[in-house]
This record gives C-alpha cells, sequence and structure tokens, in this order.
C-alpha cells in the first residue's frame, strides 16, 4: 500500500492520509445489495447490519444484530500513554494514531480496506453537526431510522454516527478506564468509516472511547476511513478563482478581514481534498429472497421494516 499526507491546508495541521490499497478484491467486511433499495452489511460470515433506504432520499432504516467485532486489536493504556509522551505536539500525536490505524487496517481480516483510493482524515467532516454527539447516550436504538436532509422527521432521527453496536454504560468498567484516559489526554481517537449507501458515519472501533468522552462532556477525537473521491481540477480551480475574487473585491487592507477569508478559502480546499467519496458495493448472493430470509431470522422484532420498502 502507498500512502502520502493529504495537503494541509488549514495552518499547516495534519489533515490525514492519502492510500492506494492493492487488495483484496473483496473485503470482509463489505456492503451489498440488492433490490428494493435493500443492503446488508456483512463481516466475513456474519450479517452485522441491515438497511431498507426510504423512497426519494428521505433516510434509510437499519437495523443492528449484534454481530459486529471491531477489526483492531484491543488498544492498551501503556500504549496510549506511550503515544502521546512520545508525540511532539497534538499534530504529530494525531499523525501517529492516523498512521497506525492504517498499519492496523492493512493487516486486519474483518476490516473494510479492498483495492482503490482510500482517506484516512483526521477529525468530523464539516457537513456533520457537534451537537449530534449527544444524542448517541439518549437515542441509539438497535432498530431506528436515520433521516437525510432533515424531510420533517423526528429531530431525533437526524444524526451523523451510527455506532455498530449499543454503547457501553458510563458507569462500565472499560467506560471508566477510557475515561480516566480522557482526563489524562491519551485517549485514543475513535474510527469512523464513511458508508455512502447509509449516508453517515459508522463506528468501527471506538465505541467505549466514544461513551467515554460523552460522558466527560467533551468530544472524542477521531479518524474517518472513506473512498477517496478526488477533487478534480474543474473544483479546486474554481475554489481558487472565488478566492481571488474575494480578495479583489475587499476595499480593506484589514488583516483580521484578510485572514478570515483566507481561513475560508482553506477550509473549503480542505474539504475538497477529504471529501467523501462512493462506497463500493458486491451483489448480495440470493437476492431479495435472502435478504428478507436474513431479516425475518436476525431481526423478527424489526416493526419498521415492512414501511420502509413504501
Amino acid at each position: 500500500m502507498t500512502r502520502t499526507p493529504l495537503p494541509a491546508s488549514v495552518g499547516g495541521h495534519w489533515v490525514g492520509l492519502a492510500c492506494v490499497a492493492k487488495g483484496p478484491a473483496r473485503p470482509a467486511l463489505r456492503v451489498e445489495v440488492t433490490a428494493g433499495r435493500r443492503l446488508m452489511l456483512r463481516q466475513a460470515d456474519q450479517v452485522v447490519l441491515l438497511g431498507v433506504q426510504r423512497a426519494r432520499n428521505q433516510g434509510v432504516y437499519y437495523a443492528r444484530t449484534g454481530r459486529y467485532r471491531s477489526p483492531l486489536p484491543p488498544l492498551t493504556a501503556d500504549h496510549a500513554r506511550r503515544m502521546r509522551e512520545t508525540s511532539l505536539d497534538d499534530d504529530a500525536w494525531a499523525a501517529r494514531w492516523t498512521h497506525k490505524y492504517l498499519d492496523l487496517l492493512q493487516v486486519a481480516d474483518n476490516g473494510p480496506l479492498h483495492a482503490g483510493d482510500w482517506n484516512l482524515a483526521w477529525g468530523m467532516p464539516s457537513w456533520t453537526v457537534a451537537g449530534h454527539w449527544q444524542r448517541l447516550t439518549t437515542v441509539d436504538p438497535d432498530h431506528g431510522h436515520i433521516t437525510w436532509f432533515g424531510c420533517g422527521d423526528p429531530e431525533d432521527d437526524q444524526r451523523d454516527i451510527l455506532p455498530l453496536r449499543p454503547l457501553s454504560p458510563a458507569g462500565a468498567a472499560r467506560v471508566r478506564s477510557y475515561r480516566r484516559q480522557a482526563r489524562e489526554g491519551i485517549m485514543p481517537p475513535a474510527l469512523l468509516w464513511w458508508v455512502s449507501g447509509l449516508n453517515t458515519l459508522l463506528v468501527l472501533d471506538g465505541h467505549d472511547r466514544i461513551a467515554a468522552a460523552l460522558a466527560e462532556y467533551t468530544l472524542p477525537a477521531v479518524v474517518v476511513l472513506a473512498p477517496a473521491a478526488g477533487p478534480s481540477t474543474a473544483v479546486q480551480g474554481r475554489l481558487v478563482r472565488a478566492y481571488e475574487g474575494r480578495r479583489q473585491q475587499s476595499r480593506t487592507s484589514d488583516k483580521t478581514h484578510i485572514a478570515a477569508i483566507t481561513r475560508r478559502f482553506a477550509g473549503q480546499l480542505n474539504d475538497a481534498i477529504r471529501s467523501e467519496g462512493r462506497t463500493r458495493a458486491w451483489p448480495l448472493p440470493g437476492g431479495t429472497a435472502d435478504w428478507d430470509r436474513q431479516a425475518t431470522q436476525l431481526v423478527p422484532t424489526w416493526t419498521s421494516r415492512p414501511a420502509a420498502t413504501v
């Protein structure tokens, strides 16, 4: 696998890695699809998530099966402490964890990496809403619905992150351990995965770290794995021309104003560089009949499923 840093367009801070995976052709953790807007997230021989997209891009109904397992090995507190203590600053710490996660994903036998171009970006995408994090502690059912673009659905259905298992309680032993790490500033980031068919970020690793951060009334650090969209030259050129136009139209020499324009341009360029591409999906063996059979067997109480195809 080749890897290169994503251009540091915002103040020189760490943005992430662009990488090219040579294989496998089909990963163990993958999305499979069939007719009727049905999709399935499979991990080796286990079905870990079922989904049905609503018509007219209004959202997706989902059901977790409780069979998901993280593709990463456990991260010890000693290792987390060494990573922080041997990093010169926050950017070096972020870079080291990004490289570490890519190393672990490369050797994982049940992860989502497959041949193609990927980004492993630091921090949440700009389109996410920070206020949605706290909902995970109160509204995170195994069988639920994610609203796309509002659509007049309940506010609690608007979310950016879907855990692949329920978050542990704040008082659970592992969460208490991570809460101590959070207070020390050494807790590793969570690893998220963009799946375009769900239009949301899935939690690949770090469910208990997310629970710990939220219990400490803070937001977790995250690394986001996504297929690379690859900003076109036309998009970059458009951003540059718009920035130059704003500079020329500005009639003030106020350095603060110019700096604000420049920061906005840098943020737009950063978003284009790290934008999430379309997640590859594979045909579901057995088609719709197999999807219906799996849904009936694995989540017989999924009452929203029949309405999902309307």
